[in-house]
């Protein structure tokens, strides 16, 4: 056997001796670290939307508010601890404390008409 046949046998053989190399050293550091990575991520591809739409369900709950318009009754919904407008009166409300108040600028001040019955002066 020529040394130009041995270096062809050699250049023929090149692929396999590079993946028998690559076995042994993923068999040397061992493939439960990439098995268990994969795991988790498709562990974590399956439970992120679950967990999403229970999480999402759960602040609803808590922040939804179905009341009555203090100025008009119209009852509707809205999110707790924002500024909402009615949709019949057009009024601005404000959610606290799961209900519907009149929203009133700093400075305002909210008045109350009370009807009295008036005299005349030749009675």
């Amino acid at each position: 056997m020529s040394f130009k046949s041995f270096q062809l046998n050699l250049l023929n053989l090149r692929p396999w001796l590079t993946l028998l190399a690559v076995i042994c050293l993923l068999a040397s550091v061992g493939l439960g670290w990439l098995v268990n990575s994969l795991l988790i991520i498709f562990g974590l591809l399956l439970l992120a939307p679950i967990a999403a739409f229970f999480g999402f369900r759960w602040w609803l709950q808590r922040n939804l508010v179905a009341d009555q318009c203090p100025v008009c009754g119209y009852e509707f919904t809205g999110l707790n601890n924002t500024q909402l407008q009615c949709p019949n009166c057009q009024e601005l409300l404000l959610v606290q404390n799961s209900h519907f108040q009149r929203f009133t600028p700093e400075g305002t001040i909210d008045v109350t008409a009370v009807e009295v019955p008036a005299k005349s002066l030749e009675e």
